[in-house]
């Protein structure tokens, strides 16, 4: 009888990390929920952690490794956003949110790696964006974050290869999930900016309130954390797969330009 594959998701106490836990738990994981606010539940092993501390995030990997004896997944989904024009976000919060949506990646990624070459095997998902390749207006430290996240993953897939470790970064579209009502709306500037940021926040939230469930893209997540071989980054739904295909050819001018009309009228 096969053993369980043992997994690790950040920020699994909801959204998608909740249901990429759930997915992978129903296809036989042995899983574990790496968040800050959480329980055991649905079979999922919660363990207390702000990903943002490196030190903890080792630790927390540490007693998986005590229970378990090997970790074969990491899912670096936790995460937030920041509303606002760039203008007017403070550098606190940039790198606060740099801090978990970033370096909770590369925290995650540092705690497991040595423990995965150790057993010569290992699968890292590192959750970027859409947002990555297309920036939005008004989200530019969301953006920032994630498209260092593809960054950061693709250089890591080619540096952690030959010990049988593979990296993939998963971009999702729009989901509907409480990280809407999370985002950390920035209103400061909204009157020089003509009221401009608190449109474009309510395009995004009903972009996001009417976009794909969270079930489906949690199973999106999953069967690509158990496949056999990865490609270094894939889109989460045809239309969101087209448009960054899209954004990819076009001249960047033009790309601009149509985000522009889109996101900062």
């Amino acid at each position: 009888m096969k053993t369980p594959e043992v997994a690790i998701v950040t920020g699994a106490s909801s959204g998608i990390g909740r249901a990429t836990a759930l997915a992978l738990r129903a296809r036989g994981c042995t899983v574990y929920d790496f968040s800050r606010h959480g329980a055991d539940a649905d079979g999922i092993i919660h363990i207390g952690c702000d990903v943002s501390d490196e030190a903890r995030f080792a630790a927390a990997v540490q007693e998986v490794v005590r229970r378990e004896g090997r970790i074969d997944i990491l899912v670096n989904n936790a995460g937030f956003g920041i509303s606002g024009a760039a203008e007017f976000t403070d550098n606190a919060d940039a790198k606060r949110l740099l801090d978990v949506n970033l370096f909770g990646v590369v925290n995650g990624c540092k705690a497991v790696l040595p423990h995965m070459r150790a057993q010569g095997r290992g699968r890292i998902v590192n959750i970027s964006s859409v947002a990555a390749p297309v920036a939005i207006p008004f989200q530019v430290w969301y953006s920032v974050s994630k498209s260092a996240v593809s960054t950061y993953t693709a250089a890591l897939a080619n540096e952690v290869r030959p010990f049988g470790i593979t990296a993939t970064a998963i971009l999702p579209g729009d989901i509907r999930t409480g990280f809407t009502a999370a985002r950390e709306k920035i209103h400061a500037g909204d009157d020089v900016y003509c009221g401009r940021i608190a449109k474009s926040v309510a395009v995004m939230e009903h972009d996001e309130q009417t976009g794909m469930d969270p079930a489906a893209a949690g199973r999106y997540i999953a069967a690509l954390a158990l496949k056999k071989s990865v490609k270094p980054e894939y889109t989460v739904g045809f239309v969101y797969k087209f448009l960054v295909i899209l954004a990819r050819l076009l001249p960047c001018g033009l790309k601009n330009r149509i985000v522009g009309m889109l996101y900062a009228k």
